[in-house]
């Protein structure tokens, strides 16, 4: 039931009722996948009708633009304070690639709700938004991408700039591509189930995100080398 619809006078007002919405969806986002969060469910959880939902965000897909950016800053920070510990400054150049890649692997697995918005960018959170808010979350993903990149270069000075903002890229696109293809559906499990021969055809997500890190890395060291 929604409660009857007062409007917010003050900014400090409007920007409560905003992380209200959001905390909302967040918790959503725990229960469910991103396709099955809804505006009418949203609304409904957070006690206002969907029209006054769209008083602070114009869409569904807006709401989960700005929870994608949440969620990768804190993936970032976490980044920071886990990979001195990950990724021995000391160890020669492909171990130190591969502990990178493996660490980076481990982080994104353990966000489950990051990937799942990570795969959903592209083909829908990007599909129902005015060309502001597109601009806008842009903006943010360029400055976390070149968070992500200072990261990298930190643990992997070999890496040149050029080549580090080309993996940063690779990474939340390779995260996307491959969580969309290690989420199999109830009719691929049953399959997967009924003929074990159709086994070499269902992925790991950690393992197949860490190879495919190692890969791009060791192509980019191995090419600037040259």
């Amino acid at each position: 039931m929604t409660m009857p619809f007062q409007r917010a006078r003050s900014d400090e007002q409007r920007a409560a009722r905003r992380q209200a919405i959001l905390d909302t969806a967040t918790a959503m986002l725990g229960e469910m996948s991103v396709a099955q969060v809804s505006l009418n469910e949203l609304s409904r959880r957070v006690c206002l009708a969907k029209s006054n939902v769209l008083r602070y965000f114009e869409s569904r897909e807006a709401v989960l633009l700005e929870l994608l950016d949440v969620a990768s800053r804190e993936w970032l920070e976490h980044l920071d304070c886990a990979l001195p510990a990950l990724v021995d400054a000391a160890a020669p150049l492909p171990g130190r690639a591969d502990r990178l890649a493996a660490a980076l692997a481990a982080s994104l697995a353990d966000r489950p709700v990051l990937c799942d918005l990570v795969s959903a960018q592209a083909a829908v959170l990007e599909r129902n938004v005015s060309p502001q808010v597109a601009a806008e979350y842009k903006r943010a993903a360029l400055a976390n991408i070149g968070v992500l990149v200072r990261l990298l270069r930190v643990h992997l000075p070999e890496l040149s700039e050029p080549d580090a903002v080309r993996f940063g890229g690779a990474v939340m696109l390779t995260t996307g591509a491959v969580w969309t293809h290690t989420q199999p559906s109830a009719a691929m499990l049953a399959a997967y189930e009924a003929d074990p021969s159709l086994a070499t055809m269902r992925f790991d997500f950690t393992e197949t995100l860490r190879e495919m890190f190692e890969v791009l890395l060791t192509g980019l060291l191995v090419r600037a080398s040259r």
